[in-house]
């Protein structure tokens, strides 16, 4: 299935920049705990999303790129 974007670009960058440095901080900083292992997962859908270019809980509320 196919979805139109509704990140724009800038947004994509700071979303996989973010989602990375959240991720690393899960897997380095909190070694493994029940906090790290969400912070990590958390940190992968940021990144998904701004790889893929769309997000789920944006279109949820009506966001579109213009």
């Amino acid at each position: 299935m196919f979805y139109a974007k509704n990140v724009p670009g800038w947004e994509r960058v700071v979303r996989v920049v973010m989602g990375a440095a959240m991720a690393a901080v899960g897997i380095f900083g909190l070694h493994g705990g029940a906090a790290g292992y969400g912070l990590i997962a958390m940190g992968a859908m940021a990144a998904a999303t701004g790889f893929i270019g769309f997000c789920p809980a944006c279109a949820l509320v009506g966001r579109k790129l213009k």
